[in-house]
């Protein structure tokens, strides 16, 4: 049976023990009552005094009373304590550094981990140091000679010093835009129109880097430079299309300057290879000449040392030989009857197949010089063997 079932019947099953005190009550249990009861187990768990059973009824508010609000300063204690705990303790990330601030001045820089600070009398900032960030700039300004252009410029940068960055300046990104626009108008109003639009557009880049960090060290910002591009330079928008002209005869010019080039380059080996190999000529020519002198000269004094044994049989093979050397593409054959009216018989046909044998062709040259050769002697011999027939006749 439930323990408030109608009828009036006791019930001993109450939740807050009142038994048979509650009579024929129906209502819900008193709410006041039960938070007095768990104050007063807290009171009695911190040391505190709890709720009397007997005694007179003003005693036993004034202790009541006493032992709630006990029990309230000490849940306020803990919830101070579980707070300052909470806040004495801190994370710094591998990507982060943290610039710590005790009574606003500067105390120290903590590296990634688990860090202590003091509630209410550190101050923590965590600054990216390892992230790098991006800044566009974009302007018109004047160049070295008195020409509009535009620029584009998109700066790449990162925090290096931590500190400088929290403490130096008030706002690093606000000071990184104006150095930036110090820079970049200072390097292109030392260059030309000319150079900033065409070639000298790489160089611009690393000179406004190269002047952007030295502004960004000398403010103490902490930031540091990572790279410096330069996205567009254009002319105004009223003189592009001269500007697109002037463009493009300088890239037929260019493209001009490398066919030549090609050209050169195809013509000058070819004449240089002509050269050498006519100098070669040259030199083989020298060199056979001399050889052939050489030879000559040889010759000649082998010549001499027999002629000086037989004078007159030398000069008359001389002779013949020179005859030979002059007669041989000639068809015509003489034949010396100086003393005798008979006629020797020779071997025209053999003669005359060594002069034609000469004449077509250079690779037998040298067999009908020597068939030649030998009809020579032969009618040497058959003169000297007339010669000495005849003065025997005349004997």
């Amino acid at each position: 049976m439930a323990w408030n079932e109608p009828g009036g019947n006791r019930n001993d099953n109450d939740p807050w023990g009142n038994g048979g005190r509650r009579g024929n009550d129906q209502g819900p249990p008193d709410l006041d009552e039960a938070l007095k009861k768990g104050l007063d187990k807290l009171n009695k768990m911190l040391g505190g005094k709890g709720k009397k059973s007997g005694g007179d009824g003003g005693g036993s508010g004034g202790s009541g009373s006493a032992g709630s609000f006990g029990a309230v300063l000490a849940l306020a204690a803990i919830l101070v304590v579980g707070y300052v705990v909470f806040q004495s303790f801190y994370t710094v990330n591998e990507q982060e550094r943290a610039v710590v601030l005790r009574f606003g001045e500067y105390s120290k820089t903590e590296n990634p981990g688990l860090r202590f600070k003091v509630p209410l009398i550190d101050d923590v900032t965590k600054v990216l140091v390892t992230s790098v960030r991006t800044a566009q700039s974009s302007g018109q300004m004047l160049t070295q000679d008195e020409n509009l252009v535009t620029v584009d410029l998109q700066v790449q940068y990162r925090v290096g010093d931590a500190r400088d960055y929290v403490l130096n300046v008030r706002d690093s990104n606000q000071a990184l835009a104006f150095a930036t626009d110090s820079a970049l108008r200072h390097e292109v109003g030392s260059s030309s129109l000319d150079d900033v639009l065409t070639e000298g557009r790489a160089e611009l880049a690393v000179r406004v880097e190269q002047r952007l960090q030295g502004f960004l060290q000398e403010y103490g910002t902490g930031l540091e430079i990572v790279r410096v591009n330069v996205e567009s330079t254009q002319p105004p928008a009223a003189v592009q299309d001269a500007f697109r002209e002037v463009q493009r005869a300088r890239e037929d010019e260019q493209r001009v300057k490398e066919e030549a080039e090609t050209y050169r380059n195809k013509v000058v080996p070819e004449a240089r290879g002509q050269a050498q190999r006519m100098i070669e000529e040259a030199s083989a020519y020298k060199q056979e000449v001399i050889e052939r002198a050489r030879g000559e000269s040889a010759r000649f004094l082998e010549l001499l040392a027999v002629y000086q044994m037989a004078p007159t049989v030398t000069r008359e093979r001389m002779y013949l030989q020179t005859l030979e050397t002059v007669l041989s593409n000639s068809s015509k054959i003489l034949v010396d009857t100086e003393s005798s009216g008979n006629m020797m018989y020779l071997p025209l046909d053999r003669l005359t197949q060594g002069a034609a044998s000469r004449s077509g062709s250079q690779t037998s040259g040298s067999a009908s010089q020597m068939d030649i050769q030998t009809v020579t002697d032969q009618v040497i011999q058959e003169l000297r063997t007339r010669q000495d027939t005849n003065t025997r006749r005349s004997r």
